[in-house]
């Protein structure tokens, strides 16, 4: 049981809500993390619950922002790592030697099931790629020929039906280049039997991947998504700063790692746009956030109706919040790069990738990035798994202890004092060298594509 005592009140923390440390006036500024979080809307007396109903967002519409940098000295990491992963013919660097099925359309989803469970390779059922227009079917390829072009697939069998608007000619220019040892193709209306030349094509797939093997590669190749979900009171104080201490080591070691979600940087973007490298990161991170407010608006929804029930239920008020927390999982380094839906990762440092916060949609966009792990914090816990391994990090030792088929790594100990940074990293290369996490061990892998137009 955590207890905060002062010369007045005795509070419990364990449920992760706040509690007032000083007597707090009607109308001013509640400050965590160091800074707003909202406003009392009432006099709040010392040791008395802060939470809805006594606290409300400072946030409003759209923004000005100038730059202003503010960079923060991570010192470069002295040690050498390594991890044991594959290299590709392209130079590519994976860390699982796996068939995927990729389909072009939502219409072939059972086939690819039936095939996958014949033949062991995975597959990604999703409801897109047929009736869609416009930018909607162009992300829908651009996500879907990213997770075709990752390294952790030796061999892909790209399955169509033929006559979807997403048909495979189509997303061939998607694609680009490709080997054609590593990446078949199958319509099913071509075919008589397609169950029986999908396994065909797959068992080929199966002889090219078996060429690869285990080899020595630095963490410098190493590239981590970042990512939280069933937020509460400690995402902030536990896990995702933990996370945050990760993501600056293996950056100062020549890694990469990418944070989205950016309706979850609503109230703390100001922080990362201090740490933009340069001012064309700068603008692009502007736009980041502001273009997904107008998305808000165009559909007239409220920009901050955020957090979720799950988060309140667990401590979380406000998107200031949750968001202030969120952003944590981003370490100190400098922003070095924003993606769009569907870019691939570049840059080695901190990349900012555009999308929602929704899990689902979240890990997909990480995975067509190009990213090898997914490091997801959760303090109400949850069994999602996206195509690559996906370390669940529960924000409490409760969660831990009660979800063990869930959660990978327990960071409620840094309640306790402990650091847990040199852990969680030697997990993540054990987990690169080929130690299996929980959603896969459950065969639990999904994906998701955003949308935002017209369905015929």
């Amino acid at each position: 049981m955590l207890i905060h005592k002062s010369d007045n009140v005795t509070v419990d923390l364990s449920n992760g809500h706040k509690y007032a440390r000083r007597d707090i006036a009607s109308g001013e500024k509640i400050i965590k993390y160091g800074n707003p979080i909202g406003y009392a809307t009432r006099d709040i007396k010392e040791g008395e619950h802060v939470h809805s109903h006594n606290l409300k967002t400072l946030l409003s519409d759209n923004l000005e922002y100038a730059y202003l940098p503010e960079f923060y000295d991570i010192p470069k990491d002295s040690g050498e790592y390594y991890f044991e992963g594959y290299v590709r013919d392209n130079g590519d660097v994976a860390i699982r030697n796996e068939i995927w099925i990729i389909n072009t359309v939502g219409c072939v989803n059972k086939v690819a099931e039936k095939l996958s469970h014949i033949t062991g390779a995975f597959c990604f059922p999703h409801p897109f790629g047929c009736s869609q227009l416009g930018d909607d079917r162009e992300l829908s390829c651009k996500v879907l020929s990213g997770l075709v072009r990752h390294p952790n697939a030796a061999g892909v069998l790209v399955l169509g039906l033929g006559c979807e608007n997403n048909n495979i000619e189509y997303f061939k220019q998607f694609i680009g280049e490709y080997d054609p040892a590593r990446v078949k193709f199958l319509n099913t209306q071509d075919v008589e039997d397609e169950i029986g030349e999908g396994v065909r094509l797959i068992n080929e797939l199966k002889e090219y991947a078996n060429r690869f093997k285990r080899e020595k590669i630095p963490v410098s190749k190493l590239k981590i998504g970042l990512k939280c979900g069933g937020s509460d009171g400690y995402s902030g104080i536990t896990a995702n700063p933990l996370v945050g201490r990760v993501s600056d080591k293996l950056i100062s070691c020549g890694g990469s790692c990418v944070l989205t979600e950016v309706p979850e940087m609503f109230g703390a973007e100001h922080l990362l746009m201090k740490r933009c490298e340069n001012r064309e990161v700068f603008d692009k991170t502007v736009s980041l956030i502001n273009d997904f407010k107008d998305y808000y608006k165009r559909h007239g929804q409220v920009i901050y109706e955020n957090p979720s029930p799950g988060n309140k239920a667990g401590g979380i008020t406000t998107l200031e919040e949750k968001s202030l927390g969120c952003i944590q999982k981003g370490g100190f380094s400098k922003v070095v790069d924003v993606l769009d839906y569907g870019d691939v990762l570049t840059k080695n440092g901190l990349s900012l990738l555009n999308g929602p916060g929704n899990d689902i949609v979240a890990i997909t966009n990480l995975v067509a990035a190009g990213v090898h792990i997914v490091l997801f914090t959760t303090g109400r816990g949850t069994p999602l798994g996206a195509p690559v391994p996906t370390v669940k990090i529960s924000t409490n030792s409760a969660l831990a202890e009660k979800k063990k088929n869930w959660i990978d790594f327990d960071a409620g100990p840094i309640l306790s004092g402990e650091t847990l940074t040199e852990e969680l990293f030697e997990y993540v290369l054990s987990v690169a060298s080929g130690e299996e996490t929980k959603n896969e061990r459950s065969g639990f892998r999904e994906i998701s594509i955003f949308k935002d137009g017209v369905t015929l």
